[in-house]
């Protein structure tokens, strides 16, 4: 399996979420399916098809994100001694056509928020801000249409947990 690249907040959230998920989702739903058992004929009883539906959910939930922090490489870009956009570095863009700045921070797949400034480093945006400096000039083609940013700062920061 390919190493996948996670943020420390990246991680610090999926171990918060297993956490969750094993200690308290799967003995509640584990519970509920019980309680449902008792009330009868399995056949035609919905609750415990819904209680086994959603044991079946979290499980794959749980079995997910063991894969991802097993596989994960955690990469602290405080540590990394670069001059150019990386994965998990913040870099704050002018957009030359809508006159407008923006700031993203180029994050792992599970992590990605646009509405919070998040993107994946899969993202057209982020694979064509990769490798680039600040003060460069850049062009990247989107299924949206080509965009055409200047690169005004590029901060190398870990975000915080509770950054939301």
């Amino acid at each position: 399996m390919e190493t996948i690249p996670i943020t420390q907040r990246g991680e610090r959230l999926l171990r918060k979420e297993l956490e969750y998920l094993v200690r308290e989702r799967r003995p509640a739903i584990t519970k509920a399916i019980a309680e449902a058992r008792e009330h009868g004929d399995l056949k035609e009883n919905s609750e415990y098809h819904a209680a086994r539906e959603e044991q079946s959910l979290i499980e794959a939930r749980i079995s997910y994100i063991e894969g991802l922090v097993s596989n994960g490489q955690v990469i602290d870009v405080t540590k990394l001694d670069v001059e150019t956009v990386v994965f998990g570095c913040k870099v704050k863009l002018y957009n030359i056509d809508t006159d407008e700045e923006i700031t993203y921070r180029i994050v792992g797949e599970d992590e990605a928020d646009v509405k919070s400034g998040r993107i994946s480093y899969k993202t057209p945006i982020a694979r064509g801000l990769i490798g680039k400096e600040e003060g460069d000039e850049v062009t990247i083609v989107t299924p949206s249409g080509k965009l055409n940013f200047e690169i005004l700062e590029v901060e190398y920061s870990n975000e915080p947990v509770d950054a939301e």
